[in-house]
């Protein structure tokens, strides 16, 4: 692999930035499931920003979620609340993606969008002291 784990984790934290912002422009075209969409997959780019700093990752998002609850929440480096969050994320998303005839509603996708700031917020503090170390 070409560059360094910091690179890695700077890509992929620009990557949750940028879902962020589609997410955004998403929800303000009354594009909710999209948003939704998007904004989970800015958590989970965040969350692999982390990994990448451990040189983990999986194929899986059930992995990256697992990984980060173990090593990240469980060492008290994040609150019990933010792997609730995530999961809380997850979920939605995958009714908004694999149920047919779902419905999301504009509270659940500014929620999601919310969810996402905070996340990014939280690992981009968090990997910029590692990236300063």
């Amino acid at each position: 692999m070409d560059g360094s784990v910091t690179d890695l984790s700077k890509y992929r934290l620009e990557t949750a930035k940028d879902d962020l912002a589609t997410a955004k422009k998403n929800f303000e075209d009354a594009r909710y499931r999209a948003s939704v969409n998007r904004s989970y997959y800015a958590i989970f780019h965040a969350l692999r920003a982390l990994t990448a700093l451990d040189q983990f990752d999986s194929g899986k998002h059930s992995g990256i979620i697992a990984y980060v609850n173990q090593h990240y929440v469980k060492e008290g480096i994040f609150d019990k609340s933010f792997s609730k969050l995530i999961d809380s994320a997850y979920r939605l998303r995958e009714k908004a993606d694999y149920e047919d005839f779902y419905i999301v509603a504009i509270e659940d996708a500014r929620k999601q969008i919310e969810k996402a700031e905070t996340v990014i917020e939280a690992v981009e503090k968090y990997v910029q002291a590692r990236w300063d170390a």
